[in-house]
């Protein structure tokens, strides 16, 4: 099938990607012309592991292409993907609509031939009927149609998660457009992933209820890590004990400084709009928003009652800056938050992560940080060691090593990585969660 993808921000690409690798005749268009030109000379504007072999291969094979002009590309498209940044407006705390908007009327306007004009990007309640609305007032006469298909891809695995999905979600209201994205689908279909056709609406919510349960999985498990520390209980034997039941299940069940990503703190901000709007206030998604609000704040709380009670003049070396590992996001990542504390309380802070370095320097403009090129020069003479991110590179950390490097003693690990008795042993004092 000959698909247009809309936007190639991180779903975007990595649909682009994928759909070429399934067979697909697939042009991504992006207005942003230095990424377009990275793009075509095989440069990948984001880390996600395993999707620059992808775009390689299939940029090679002519199956995968890139445009900074839609109208050049449009003309005989089956389905068009709108894949643009839905972000939270900073004013009302709703979700952002104007790029999905300006991308459908452009598709209205150049539209020549039947498609489908598919909302890949998150969206509230609602959005798939606007940009039907928008279609119809200039595709007169034309066989086009709207449909919305979530994407559940995890950042760091999301190749996998697009091409071995637990359910392929199609918001559809018609025959044709569900025949339209049977096709699209077809290879995965073929090896029996689960499709599941909805209306356009229950579509759209399926994608922020399931964000927000997970939200909701982590912030419970971050209380539950609290009660641990205050009962003498080890969260790790709470957390295995609960996931043994097949109703609960152990996944985003592990304590750490709190959620961030692209997804999980604007989808949860805007379900809260949409069951307002809905008439049905949803008080459990606001208590989630204001318990993940409240964990970093406590998570410099422990830092600080680990230092002894301040932190002023103390070198601390964070290991980690993304929000979780294997990606390059810092958006909504707990660092940020953490970091400018710390600094505000009179800490000198030197950082390191394997990925995030540079998108971590646009949210982390303080001039009294030290980037360091390597977790070591980041630990070397540092009073505490943080660990924020869970990467592999500080699983497998050479703690005799951290020992001669540190000036000071204390590690606090954030993500619970580390073998508390090799730190022990060490002689270093170790300060980890909900034990």
């Amino acid at each position: 099938m000959k698909v247009v993808v809309i936007g190639t921000g991180y779903v975007g690409l990595v649909s682009g990607a994928c759909f070429a690798d399934m067979g697909h005749d697939v042009v991504c268009v992006d207005k942003d012309e230095n990424k377009i030109k990275k793009l075509l000379r095989g440069e990948i504007p984001i880390y996600e592991p395993g999707l620059d072999e992808i775009v390689k291969r299939n940029s090679q094979n002519g199956r995968l292409n890139f445009s900074k002009v839609l109208s050049d590309v449009i003309h005989d498209a089956q389905v068009v993907l709108l894949a643009v940044g839905t972000p939270t407006d900073a004013s009302t705390g709703r979700a952002d609509l104007q790029y999905v908007f300006a991308a459908a009327q452009e598709v209205a306007d150049n539209l020549s031939s039947q498609a489908v004009i598919v909302t890949k990007s998150t969206v509230p309640v609602g959005t798939g009927a606007k940009v039907l609305q928008i279609l119809k007032s200039k595709c007169k006469g034309l066989l086009c149609d709207v449909a919305s298909n979530p994407e559940f891809l995890r950042e760091g695995a999301a190749i996998d998660d697009f091409m071995k999905p637990d359910r392929i979600v199609v918001g559809c209201e018609t025959e044709f457009s569900k025949n339209v994205m049977s096709e699209l689908y077809k290879p995965l279909i073929d090896k029996d992933t689960p499709i599941l056709f909805t209306n356009i609406p229950t579509a759209e919510l399926i994608k922020y209820a399931s964000n927000a349960f997970l939200a909701t999985k982590i912030a419970f498990a971050n209380e539950i890590s609290d009660i641990c520390e205050g009962v003498g209980a080890n969260v790790d034997l709470v957390i295995k004990g609960m996931g043994m039941d097949k109703r609960i299940g152990g996944k985003y069940m592990q304590p750490g400084p709190g959620y961030g990503g692209s997804c999980f703190p604007k989808d949860t901000m805007a379900l809260t709009h949409i069951a307002t709007d809905a008439g049905f206030p949803t008080k459990i998604v606001e208590a989630v928003i204001n318990s993940n609000d409240d964990r970093r704040k406590r998570m410099v709380s422990k830092i600080v009652s680990a230092a002894g009670g301040s932190v002023a003049g103390c070198d601390i070396s964070i290991l980690g800056l993304t929000f979780k590992a294997n990606t390059d996001d810092m958006r909504y990542s707990p660092s940020s938050v953490i970091i400018s504390r710390l600094l505000a309380k009179g800490a000198n802070i030197s950082v390191y992560d394997p990925e995030g370095m540079n998108e971590a320097k646009k949210e982390l403009t303080q001039e009294n940080i030290i980037w360091c090129k390597t977790a070591r020069k980041a630990i070397m003479d540092s009073d505490i060691v943080v660990i924020l991110t869970e990467w592999d590179e500080f699983k497998n950390l050479d703690i005799s090593e951290v020992k001669k490097l540190m000036k000071g003693n204390l590690v606090v690990d954030l993500r619970n990585i580390l073998d508390a008795k090799v730190v022990e042993q060490e002689g270093l004092s170790y300060v980890c969660l909900g034990k």
